[in-house]
C-alpha cells in the first residue's frame, strides 16, 4: 500500500481462516483490494501480521481497543484461537490423521471451545470483548464456521453462538465469508 491509488493484492483461499480474518479486517476498514485466489495443499501459514499491519496503517475502526486491560483480552483470545484451535484442525494434520480426521477436530475445536467459553463469559458484550468488534471477533467467526463445518456440537457454547450469530449480521462479514468469494466452487457458494 505505498502509493494511494494502488490497491492492496490478497492472496486468498476461499475456506482458508487466515484469508477470511484479512477479509474481515479489509472490509471493516472499507479498504478496496483485488483478490488473486491461490489453491491451498497445505497450510499456507497464519496471516495475523497483515491484520497488525492494518491497525497499524489504518487505524479506523480499531481492531484493539484503548484500554489496555480489553487490548489484552482481545489478544488473549485471538492468540487461543490462531495458536490454539485452528492450527490443530489444518490440511496437513487431517491428512496425518486418516480415517480419525473427524473425530480429532472435533476434539480439537471442542477442547479449545470449552477453554474460549469460560473467557468470553468474562469478556464478552455483544462481541467477544465489550461492544466493539475486534480482532478477537476477526479470529472467532472463521473458528465457528470450522466447527459446523466439522460437526461440533455447538450446544455446550452458548456465549460463542451468540457472539458469532451478532458478528455474520454485519457486513464486513457477510461480504467476507467463504461461500461469496471468487474462488469458491460453484456448489459451495451462497
Amino acid at each position: 500500500m505505498s502509493s494511494a491509488a494502488a490497491k492492496p493484492i490478497l492472496y486468498s483461499y476461499f475456506r482458508s481462516s487466515c484469508s477470511w480474518r484479512v477479509r474481515i479486517a479489509l472490509a471493516l476498514k472499507g479498504i478496496a483490494y483485488d483478490v488473486v485466489p491461490v489453491n491451498l495443499l497445505k497450510d499456507g501459514g497464519q496471516q495475523l501480521a497483515i491484520i497488525h499491519y492494518l491497525e497499524d496503517t489504518c487505524p479506523n475502526p480499531r481492531l484493539l481497543p484503548q484500554d489496555l486491560k480489553k487490548r489484552a483480552q482481545v489478544r488473549m483470545i485471538a492468540d487461543h484461537i490462531v495458536s490454539g484451535i485452528q492450527p490443530l484442525q489444518n490440511l496437513s494434520i487431517l491428512k496425518q490423521m486418516g480415517e480419525k480426521k473427524m473425530e480429532w477436530a472435533q476434539n480439537c475445536i471442542a477442547s479449545g471451545f470449552q477453554a474460549l467459553e469460560q473467557t468470553l463469559q468474562h469478556t464478552a458484550g455483544r462481541y467477544c470483548v465489550g461492544d466493539e468488534v475486534s480482532m478477537a471477533d476477526l479470529c472467532l467467526v472463521p473458528q465457528v464456521f470450522n466447527a459446523e463445518r466439522f460437526k461440533v456440537d455447538m450446544g455446550p457454547y452458548p456465549t460463542i453462538t451468540r457472539i458469532n450469530k451478532a458478528l455474520l449480521e454485519l457486513e464486513a462479514f457477510k461480504v467476507s465469508h467463504p461461500s461469496l468469494q471468487p474462488d469458491t466452487p460453484a456448489e459451495l457458494r451462497a
